[in-house]
């Protein structure tokens, strides 16, 4: 391979000896560049200031002292000398007016009134059967209702349903009850025990009273009057629980028909309820003021469609009346009754005093929880009638319906809330608090106006109010707390709410 040229170096020689002639040449060139302008600026910076802090190094927290013997003394002398004085001030306080109508609200209230269950049983819809009963058990879990009819007509050899819903109970069918009891007559009226949570009492179109375990779906007939000369002869309206005067522990089925007896029931081992004691209603033995229509066929018995207790007397009690007289009654009442009705036990007269009648029979009364003298009565004129027990003329009456009132009943928790079932398909929940002539809050229970038969405060969960109605659907509403917590002197003002209406 042939390497790259290198380019030629010309030397020039000279000879030694004419270093020192050698002479250097030199060549200078100079350029001129453009001008360079210059200039000065200067920064002012903002004021500062320095500063210094001083941490202290932490203390270890020191352990507490025991109290010395020296003064506990003292501590107990304090107490005693001031004792009188924070007594005094406590009781100024008690009596102090100032905080009257405040409530304290430690939780959003709920606004609404909302529908939590729509129960139904198919079977009894497709019969048309009508809901004429309802009953919450002693927990506040279970929901009882009874079929049958109050339409006019002889449902006397109509098979019927008692059933039960467990809403406590995960995956509820609201279209498959927990337990069904089929029965031979229509079902008008029933009735969970107070503290046997299982046990139901129900009275029949046919007069009969039955009580049923629930615990026993295979055969859960426990007890049964059977068709003797005790039994009722006219549809059984009510039925109730009651404890017996000297075992608190046990209880009796009270049934009240309008065939105008009244009867308290006791289950014996044979599996048949035994008639106890018996009160019958004849019409002469009311006071002369009460103007009933004249008994049709000669009869003089007044046919019973409510019965309510007192909550603060035992023996004492309120019939509504096929007449319209609510009445006030007691159990302890030796008078014999005027009347030819045959009975295994004598029959006695419960009446003591007679109320300004509705317009048409009574349907429901509730005696209230708060007060021993207060009672609601409901009629077909489509008023609630406000009384106390100490005066025959209501203390105020209210129209909520044009067509007949069904239902009435007290809150268990608040003393100025109470409920009502119409004809026209809603519930009504009153608030006396906030006002006496209309309702707080209207719930449409029927989309086509269909009768509100039946309605039931839940006293264990006090937001749950059930109402039955004629299109065979029980609805449990949950209420809003407005509804559900009582208020400061809710009571009093119960009290005072009285005073005002009869001055």
């Amino acid at each position: 391979r042939c390497a790259p040229p290198r380019p030629a170096l010309f030397y020039r020689l000279y000879p030694l000896d004419h270093f020192a002639d050698l002479v250097l040449i030199s060549f200078q060139k100079s350029c001129q560049t453009a001008g360079i302008a210059t200039a000065e600026s200067s920064a002012q910076a903002r004021t500062h200031a320095d500063a210094q802090v001083q941490t202290e190094a932490p203390e270890e927290p020191a352990a507490m002292a025991p109290v010395s013997q020296y003064d506990t003394l003292r501590l107990e002398a304090f107490l005693r000398r001031v004792e009188a004085m924070v007594i005094r001030e406590l009781n100024n306080n008690w009596q102090s007016h100032a905080f009257d109508g405040y409530e304290v609200n430690w939780t959003e209230q709920q606004q609404t009134v909302s529908c939590l269950h729509t129960l139904v049983y198919p079977l009894a819809q497709g019969q048309g059967l009508h809901v004429t009963g309802i009953s919450w058990n002693s927990t506040g879990s279970v929901l009882a209702c009874a079929y049958g009819r109050l339409d006019d007509g002889d449902w006397s050899t109509l098979k019927s349903y008692v059933c039960t819903w467990n809403l406590d109970r995960q995956g509820l069918n609201p279209q498959q009850p927990s337990v069904v009891v089929e029965v031979p007559s229509a079902v008008m009226c029933l009735a969970f025990h107070p503290t046997q949570p299982s046990h139901i009492a129900g009275g029949l179109y046919s007069g009969e009273v039955l009580v049923w375990d629930m615990s026993r779906p295979e055969d859960p007939l426990l007890w049964r009057t059977g068709l003797t000369d005790d039994t009722h002869t006219d549809p059984v309206y009510q039925v109730l629980w009651l404890p017996e005067p000297r075992h608190s522990h046990r209880f009796q089925v009270l049934s009240a028909a309008t065939d105008g007896k009244v009867l308290l029931w006791r289950g014996s081992g044979a599996g048949q309820l035994r008639l106890t004691k018996g009160f019958a209603l004849a019409v002469q033995q009311l006071p002369r003021s009460t103007k009933l229509k004249k008994p049709p066929r000669g009869e003089t018995e007044v046919g019973v469609t409510s019965v309510a207790f007192s909550s603060f007397d035992s023996s004492l009690f309120v019939l509504g009346t096929e007449g319209g007289f609510p009445l006030k009654c007691s159990l302890a009442s030796e008078a014999a009754a005027l009347t030819r009705m045959p009975s295994s036990v004598p029959l006695r007269a419960p009446v003591q005093f007679t109320f300004s009648p509705h317009g048409g029979p009574v349907y429901s009364v509730s005696c209230s929880p708060f007060h021993r003298n207060l009672f609601l009565s409901a009629g077909t004129d489509g008023h609630v009638h406000l009384y106390s027990m100490l005066q025959a003329q209501p203390l105020t009456s209210l129209q909520l319906s044009h067509k007949y009132l069904f239902a009435v009943r007290w809150s268990p928790v608040r003393p100025l809330v109470f409920a009502a079932a119409s004809g026209e398909g809603d519930v009504q929940l009153f608030d006396l608090q906030k006002s006496s002539q209309k309702p707080t809050v209207s719930i449409t229970q029927t989309q086509d106006g269909s009768p509100v038969y039946c309605l039931e405060f839940n006293s264990q969960q006090t937001q749950l109010l059930a109402a039955g109605d004629a299109k065979g659907t029980v609805k449990v509403w949950q209420l809003s707390t407005a509804f559900t917590e009582q208020g400061p002197r809710e009571a009093e003002d119960l009290d005072q709410l009285e005073a005002e209406i009869t001055t």
